[in-house]
């Protein structure tokens, strides 16, 4: 079963299940087809977590968020008169991290080759595919700026001066030949490393050996061959970005070298006979962790006013923990925060502070007694002051879902003069025949983030733009540390046992969206004695805007709760009572989730997609 954010991704993925890959050879093959059909949304050059649960292995979280370079210091950046990290443009790049992280999951967990996994990458870039509306929509809003500032990004996205436009075949030729380059000269590298060594072997024991050389050849290339070279030369050009300056950026060869993804294990929460995993505070996972912990032992019924209130209010008092804890650079490591943070002893005193009225504070608590320490902009936020970016400053951060263009939090992308826009980010999930199962949210490189590299066809990433200019922060820009990242895909076991792998984009919404998602289908379970996966994603969702944003300008809507039309209007009305400030969006905007999910008494697998948008599928067979 496979379900993603696009059709293709999820058709190449189950094409390379049928071909008897596993979950892990094909959740690589939809990732890399996503950098091609949802450009506006991801890239090679972007970041990756990945959840993966081997059959009968442990649950592992596989780390593709680059770190900050090792030039990206607070006082670099200060010297030239910023005082948030840009939105776009180098400056916001961070070390990219997607490639190595799949390349890793394909030589770990996967049986493909290079090629096999890249051949569907590399037939819709080459021979092109008919792109959904949003990416010409995109490409429209930042049209000025390809035309006058990044013509490398014009000459692929504005091919004869216009947009890519549904039911027109679209290309990208430098993409094709980038992956068709690395393909050749990784299986070139490979042989010759095999001749030479005598190591290649025959039969099934040789052909494993060439298949992993291979990968090993394509990551050395990534990291120190042609593509390393195009990226640096990229990164030093200055390039107009949010700020309304040029700037270069800091990314060096040095720093490519030095990085790659690594394996960690996840930070994890028990709930009513279900362990949930997810990544650990480097990322917003533990949010979801956090929501779960601050849930009373009896819950008001599903859907109910007061059901919606408890579960933003918790996730107000979450998001404030964030705020003043999440981060790779603090002095508790990311990986060993949650414990604190998810302790009942912590999470009872936390739980008190939800009263029946809407709260409109950033309260973050202490765990450890430790005194929680916020950014100098965050609390200029949330004490309202207006951080909207400069006059006439091009593109934006990472938008999130519809909203007006006076927002202080801005949508992903924004692709219309009225805010209206949708989504952001991919998600794939993927479980086979076997059990294998991975959840994977591709972010970061997306079309408007940076100029396209023009000897590779895809730009450097912004994800640099989650830290803060202000040193002492566990999420300060710290060269060799990761920025924390929204990115936050799910895995959830029964008994020990892998049964769901679930996630969305949405930005500072993927853990607020991914918890009405998971309590609907836990809930239901305890009725209905099954798993309801398409019910729950179809459920009326919400949002809240009650925290810093992420993403630049990285402005708060204290009080905002953002309901879909569909939501019953005696729930509105009782929210508003209680003080909410209360936006009732589309009757399908909110969220964009994937799941699949296996029975481990049956093994009977299932998937659901998001209809959302009417670009999510899931396949299975």
């Amino acid at each position: 079963m496979v379900s993603s954010t696009h059709w293709l991704a999820s058709q190449s993925a189950m094409a390379v299940l049928e071909d008897g890959g596993n979950a892990f050879d094909a959740a690589v093959a939809a990732g890399f087809v996503l950098h091609v059909v949802e450009p506006h949304l991801n890239g090679p050059a972007g970041e990756v977590p990945i959840i993966l649960a081997p059959a009968g292995g442990e649950v592992r979280v596989l780390c593709g968020q680059g770190v900050a370079p090792a030039g990206a210091t607070v006082a670099h950046y200060r010297s030239l008169g910023l005082d948030l990290v840009p939105g776009t443009g180098p400056l916001a790049a961070a070390v990219p991290g997607a490639f190595d992280a799949w390349m890793l999951l394909l030589r770990d967990h996967g049986t493909k080759s290079l090629a096999d996994v890249l051949k569907y990458a590399v037939g819709y870039a080459r021979d092109g595919h008919a792109p959904v509306e949003r990416v010409g929509e995109t490409v429209e809003t930042v049209r000025e700026l390809f035309a006058t500032e990044w013509t490398s990004s014009a000459e692929v996205y504005l091919p004869g001066g216009e947009p890519p436009r549904p039911g027109e075949l679209f290309r990208n030729l430098a993409l094709a030949a980038t992956w068709l380059r690395l393909i050749a000269e990784a299986t070139q590298e490979a042989a010759q490393e095999a001749a030479g060594t005598g190591a290649a072997g025959t039969g099934a024991s040789g052909a494993a050996r060439l298949r992993v050389a291979e990968i090993e050849a394509a990551r050395r290339i990534w990291r120190e061959g042609f593509i390393a070279e195009a990226l640096v030369r990229q990164a030093a050009r200055p390039t107009l970005d949010t700020s309304g300056e040029r700037h270069s950026g800091t990314l060096t060869a040095a720093d490519l070298a030095a990085w790659s993804a690594t394996y960690e294990a996840p930070a994890t929460y028990d709930w009513r006979g279900w362990t949930l995993c997810k990544a650990a505070a480097w990322s917003q996972g533990p949010v979801f962790l956090q929501q779960l912990a601050l849930l009373p032992p009896e819950l008001p019924r599903y859907g109910s006013a007061e059901y919606v209130h408890l579960l933003v209010e918790g996730c107000k008092l979450a998001m404030a923990d964030r705020e003043a804890w999440y981060g790779d650079a603090g002095e508790v490591p990311a990986p060993e925060l949650p414990a604190e943070l998810l302790s009942p002893e912590y999470n009872a005193g936390r739980r008190a502070l939800i009263g029946e009225k809407a709260s409109y504070e950033l309260r973050p608590g202490s765990p450890g007694g430790r005194t929680p320490r916020l950014s100098v902009h965050a609390r200029a936020v949330a004490a309202g002051k207006d951080v909207e970016g400069p006059p006439g400053a091009p593109g934006a951060g990472e938008p999130t879902v519809a909203k007006p263009p006076t927002s202080p939090v801005p949508g992903e992308p924004e692709v219309s003069a009225d805010g209206a826009t949708r989504g952001d980010t991919c998600h794939l999930d993927v479980v086979d025949r076997w059990g294998n199962m991975v959840a994977a949210t591709p972010s970061g490189g997306w079309l408007q983030s940076n100029p396209v590299v023009p000897e590779l066809g895809f730009p450097l990433g912004t994800r640099l733009q989650m830290a803060w200019l202000e040193e002492g922060l566990p999420n300060s820009l710290t060269p060799g540390r990761r920025p924390r990242t929204t990115l936050t895909p799910s895995l959830a076991l029964r008994d020990g046992i892998p049964v769901m792998a679930f996630g969305t984009p949405g930005g500072d919404q993927q853990d607020q969206w991914q918890l009405h998602f998971f309590l609907a289908v836990a809930l239901r379970e305890e009725v209905r004695g099954g798993l309801d996966l398409q019910g729950a994603i179809d459920a009326p969702n919400w949002h809240n805007d009650s925290f810093p944003g992420s993403f630049y300008p990285r402005g708060m809507r204290p009080g905002s709760v953002t309901v879909e039309s569909r939501t019953d209007p005696g729930v509105v009305e009782e929210l508003r009572r209680r003080g909410h400030d209360v936006q009732v969006g589309e009757a399908w905007s909110e969220g964009r989730l994937c799941a699949v999910a296996r029975d481990p008494r049956t093994g009977v697998l299932s998937a659901a997609a998001n209809p959302r948008g009417m670009q999510g599928y899931a396949v299975g067979r």
